[in-house]
């Protein structure tokens, strides 16, 4: 015998579903992330991924020949912590939309912020489903 019930949590399944497909979407977003700089003497051309991981350099012109390698070694650490930081910029904006009101993705990836605290510990359910739930159909409110 079909439950009262049986729509909301249809409904509720085919939320789920939803926020599973956002969840991976927002994954896949953030996996082809990628950015890219270039040093002001246009000397060093830096890519990185996501992460921050470095996944291209390029000497764009020959002015890296005249450096010293110390101050080429420098001028790629600075490019690709510029990229860095652009490339993080790109995946706080793509999971900020997720976000509760007053909190950043920084806050996140600096503690300030407990990810199991942004979730609440009872999902919201309309109460006859809750109480469908834990009663089971004979307990629930037949109203």
């Amino acid at each position: 015998m079909p439950s009262p019930y049986d729509q909301e949590i249809e409904d509720l399944l085919a939320l789920y579903a939803r926020q599973r497909e956002e969840a991976a979407e927002t994954r896949r977003r953030i996996a082809a992330t990628t950015a890219t700089a270039t040093d002001p003497r246009q000397a060093v051309k830096v890519t990185v991924g996501a992460q921050g991981e470095l996944t291209a350099v390029e000497f764009p012109t020959g002015a890296y020949r005249r450096m010293a390698p110390k101050e080429l070694a420098d001028l790629l650490v600075t490019t690709a912590a510029r990229a860095r930081e652009e490339a993080l910029e790109m995946v706080a904006g793509v999971v900020s939309d997720g976000l509760p009101p007053g909190v950043t993705v920084g806050d996140l990836l600096q503690g300030r912020v407990d990810p199991a605290a942004l979730l609440p510990e009872d999902p919201a359910l309309a109460d006859a489903v809750r109480e469908y739930v834990e009663h089971g159909f004979e307990g629930a409110d037949r109203g």
